[in-house]
Order: structure tokens, then C-alpha cells, then sequence
């Protein structure tokens, strides 16, 4: 296992040309250093993205998604290779389904600060050694700054809509905010428009779970080499989180306190919930890397629309997209009266609310509900 996912990449390929393969991972790189808020400077940073369909003559018909914590471009389909499932939003996206790619040109960025071939700390910076501690901290806005240059390059003034879910949302979000007359539509999906005093909270063990993990080294164990790096801070990590993405009806009805198959919980084994825990973080840990996951926690947890714009009523106000802000009834980690507050804050928006006792994943799970909800954005 190599946590240097993003090390071995192809040339740029620069901005998608008719004929290019869908689903099929590309490369963007723009032109000249990308200035962050923080004043600091990143140099020949590349952007990894994957597209479906095809953008029409006036480029009215492109659709951007934006993906969650550890998410990455792939959000459809089983033809990237390395991706031996289907998408994320496998559901949502293709010829027929709500997100039509026979009518719509779909186009999906890994985000600035990730491991799955955009530039992140496990990326060799121009000295030819690895980021890793040395990666600047960066926020929600800078990476939309670079997901503008690239919709620059791919010839697109205006999308048709943007979606995202969780971290994707905040993306979403800052967009219709930062740009309002290249959003036409937007729907953002269980997220808030700043992270909260408990959203935070709940980051902080994470981060100090990695941190605290004695291959953490300062962020700088990317050299060490295949099956180097804090893979144990980084599960605990995972654990924690993904304890809040479920709801408590949910676990409590599926595992209850049941002991894993053969195994004691009196005499060193583990309940059932454990081992489901266990797999969650063995499953991230073979595929994301630890420092990305700290880095993009802290730019959620700097997340607010209202920094430096008069607050957040005044950024939403900002929004001229036609919007749909939705909420999950039963998510403990973004709350359904943090999306109200999106809708009563945005002009032309309206709340909409997922039934689910999945929590926060729901809108990954429940794709159906999701897809009435894209349609209705995209009919108009």
C-alpha cells in the first residue's frame, strides 16, 4: 500500500476535448502559482477530474459535482482503473438517469489538498521531495479558486448546476457565494453555511488521533516508502467519524449489542459495531492519505461563507441561483435546521428534507430521493 497516490500521474493533459473517454481520469494544470488566502504560494499545482457526457456549443448544459471528505472524482461509473466499484453517485449519474449524461456534461474535480491526483501534501513539490508537512494550509475558498480556472480552461462561463453533499456542499455553497453569475442553479446537501462549535469538536480527536500517532512524523513519512505512515491514527480517525455520519437508530437496530461472529467481547472480543468500525477504517486507510485528511478537515473546519463578507446573511444574499438546500432528519453531525437556514438565508431557495435512519450518509444511500431532487432543480 502507498499512501503516494498522487506521485505517479501522467503529463497534464490540460482541459477535456470531444472524444475523450467518460469516466476516465484527466488532468488540469493552471497557469503560473496558485495564491492562497493565507498569502502563501503553491507552484505547478494539477487538477485531477473526470467528466461524462458531452459539452454542447454554448456550453450551457455542464453540471459540477462536488464530492465529500474523502471522496475523489470518481463519482460514476466502474471504468477508472483503481476504482473497481462503481461511483459514489453510480446511481445519480448517466444516460437516463437524473444527472442525464445524453443531455448534460457532468464534470467532477478532485478537491485542491486530496490524494487521488490532485496536488496534496503527498504530491513532490518542485524540489522533487514530497509536501508533506511542508503543505500549506488551505480553505474551502481556495479550493474553488482553482475549480474556477478550471472551468476557465474547460470553456464553461456558467454552470447549469452545482451539487455537493458535506464537504462538497461547503464547495458548493462557496461558489454560488463567490461566483453568483456562474451558478445557475445549486443545490448543497447536508451542509451548513459555517461549521459549527460541535462540527469542529467532533474534528478535533481526529486530527489528534493522526497527529498523536507516532508515524505521523510531522506530516513528513511520505518518503519512508509503501505501508509507511500513521495508519493507526488515521482508522481511529475514521472511526470517530464515521460514527456521526450513521444515526444512532440506525446502529442501535443493526448491531444492537451483539458480539461479533465468533468472538467474545468478555474474553477480548469485539461487539459487532466494533468489528463494522474496524472495516470502515481498514477500508480508508488502504486508500487515503492521513495528512490529506487533516488538511481537509481544517479547511472545514475554517468553513464560513460569512468570513469577511458582513456575515453570513449577507453572503447568502449573494446567491442568485435557484437553489434547493437539503437536510436529513435523522444526520447528528449537520443538522436539518442548518440547511433551513441556508434556504431562509438564499433568495429563491427552498428547503427540502431526506426521510432516512441512515443519518448523515444519506445522501449517499438514498439515491432515489436525492434523484427527484435533481430532477426538480434541473426542470425548473
Amino acid at each position: 500500500m502507498s499512501l503516494s497516490g498522487n506521485t505517479d500521474l501522467p503529463p497534464a493533459t490540460g482541459a477535456w476535448q470531444a472524444g475523450d473517454p467518460p469516466g476516465r481520469r484527466k488532468w488540469f494544470r493552471p497557469e503560473g502559482v496558485v495564491r492562497l488566502e493565507s498569502g502563501r504560494e503553491l507552484p505547478e499545482v494539477q487538477i485531477a477530474y473526470e467528466t461524462w457526457g458531452t459539452l454542447n456549443s454554448d456550453a450551457s448544459n455542464a453540471v459540477l459535482i462536488e464530492h465529500a471528505l474523502t471522496g475523489d472524482s470518481h463519482a460514476a461509473g466502474e471504468i477508472e482503473p483503481g476504482h473497481p466499484s462503481p461511483g459514489w453517485w453510480d446511481d445519480l449519474i448517466g444516460p437516463g438517469k437524473a444527472l442525464d449524461t445524453d443531455e448534460l456534461f457532468v464534470v467532477v474535480p478532485n478537491v485542491l489538498g486530496g490524494c487521488q491526483g490532485t496536488t496534496g501534501p503527498a504530491s513532490l513539490a518542485p524540489d522533487g521531495r514530497h509536501w508533506g508537512g511542508r503543505f500549506p494550509g488551505i480553505t474551502i475558498r481556495d479550493q474553488v479558486e482553482v475549480e474556477v480556472a478550471l472551468a476557465d480552461a474547460l470553456g464553461i462561463e456558467r454552470w447549469a448546476a452545482v451539487l455537493g453533499g458535506s464537504m462538497g456542499g461547503m464547495r458548493a455553497l462557496e461558489w454560488a457565494v463567490m461566483e453568483p453569475d456562474r451558478v445557475r442553479t445549486l443545490m448543497v446537501l447536508a451542509s451548513p453555511a459555517a461549521s459549527s462549535a460541535d462540527q469542529i469538536a467532533w474534528a478535533s480527536p481526529q486530527i489528534h488521533a493522526i497527529l498523536a500517532d507516532p508515524n505521523w512524523r510531522g506530516g513528513d513519512y511520505h518518503h519512508g516508502g509503501p505501508g509507511q505512515g500513521p495508519h493507526r491514527g488515521l482508522g481511529i480517525a475514521r472511526r470517530i467519524a464515521h460514527t456521526t455520519y450513521r444515526s444512532a437508530l440506525e446502529l442501535n437496530e443493526r448491531f444492537g449489542r451483539k458480539p461479533q461472529d465468533g468472538e467474545d467481547p468478555w474474553h477480548g472480543g469485539r461487539y459487532a459495531i466494533e468489528s463494522y468500525l474496524d472495516y470502515h477504517a481498514d477500508k480508508l486507510v488502504r486508500r487515503f492519505d492521513a495528512a490529506s485528511y487533516v488538511l481537509l478537515t481544517r479547511s472545514m473546519n475554517g468553513h464560513d461563507v460569512g468570513r469577511d463578507r458582513g456575515g453570513v446573511g449577507e453572503a447568502l444574499s449573494r446567491v442568485r441561483a435557484r437553489t434547493i438546500a437539503v437536510g436529513v432528519d435523522s444526520d447528528r453531525l449537520y443538522l436539518p435546521s442548518e440547511s433551513c437556514e441556508l434556504a431562509d438565508g438564499i433568495p429563491n431557495a427552498r428547503y427540502a428534507e431526506i426521510t432516512s435512519p441512515y443519518g448523515h450518509d444519506s445522501f449517499l444511500v438514498e439515491t432515489t430521493q436525492v434523484a427527484a431532487l435533481v430532477k426538480e432543480l434541473l426542470d425548473g
